[in-house]
C-alpha cells in the first residue's frame, strides 16, 4: 500500500506549506509543480511541493522564472494568499503501516480541541517554550530538521502556532543556545544532530 503523493509531500514538509512555512491542513493542500506540467514538468518529488489551493491556482502554469518573481516580490517573509479566518489546527499525517512509525505532529489534538479559534495571545516563558520545542522534536522522530536554518524556521512556526505570538530573534537564539548547552542539539557547519 503506497502513500498518496500529496500526503508524502506534506509529511516531508512537516505539515507546512512549502512557500509560507505555515501549517497546511490536508483539506486545503494541493500539489504545485515547480515546473508546470504544461511546460514539461514531471510528477517527481523533485518537481512537486505541497501548498494551499489558492496559491497553486495563482501560480498556475507560469514559468519557473515567473513563479520565483512572485515569491521574491514578497520582500522578506512569504505571505500565502490563502484566507485565514481562524487558525488551522492540523494533526498528524496518517501513514500506512511500515512507512514511518512516528509521523510529525504539528499540533496535538488535545491542545487543538481546547483552544478557541480566536484565542487571545497567551503569555509563555522561556522554559515553557523550551519544553514545547523538545516535545515537538521528540515527536518528529526521523523527520526532525537536519539543517540549522530549517530548525530555526520550524521553532519559529511552532511557537507562533502554539502561543499565538511570534518569537523574537534574541529568544530564538537563546532557545537554540540552551539546546546546544544541554547537549540535546549539536550543530556543525549548519547540519543538526540530536540527542533527545
Amino acid at each position: 500500500m503506497s502513500t498518496p503523493h500529496l500526503d508524502r509531500l506534506l509529511f516531508m514538509q512537516g505539515g507546512l506549506c512549502f512557500f509560507c512555512r505555515q501549517p497546511l491542513p490536508r483539506g486545503e493542500a494541493s500539489i504545485e509543480h515547480l515546473v508546470a506540467s504544461a511546460n514539461g514538468g514531471t510528477n517527481s518529488e523533485e518537481n512537486c511541493v505541497a501548498c494551499c489551493r489558492t496559491l497553486n491556482s495563482l501560480l498556475g502554469s507560469k514559468s519557473i522564472k515567473e513563479k520565483l518573481q512572485i515569491v521574491l516580490n514578497q520582500r522578506g517573509d512569504f505571505h500565502c494568499p490563502r484566507p485565514r479566518e481562524s487558525a488551522p489546527a492540523p494533526g498528524a499525517l496518517p501513514l500506512p503501516e511500515g512507512d514511518n512509525p512516528t509521523p510529525p505532529v504539528v499540533k496535538p489534538p488535545a491542545i487543538a480541541a481546547s483552544a478557541p479559534a480566536a484565542a487571545a495571545p497567551t503569555r509563555d516563558t522561556h522554559q515553557e517554550r523550551l519544553a514545547l520545542v523538545l516535545e515537538d522534536l521528540r515527536k518528529r522522530g526521523n523527520s526532525r530538521p537536519r539543517k540549522e536554518a530549517t530548525l530555526m524556521t520550524t521553532i519559529q512556526a511552532l511557537i507562533k502556532q502554539r502561543t499565538n505570538q511570534p518569537i523574537s530573534d534574541a529568544n530564538l537564539k537563546k532557545l537554540l543556545a540552551e539546546l546546544k548547552q544541554r547537549g540535546q542539539v549539536t550543530i556543525t557547519e549548519g547540519k543538526v544532530a540530536y540527542k533527545l
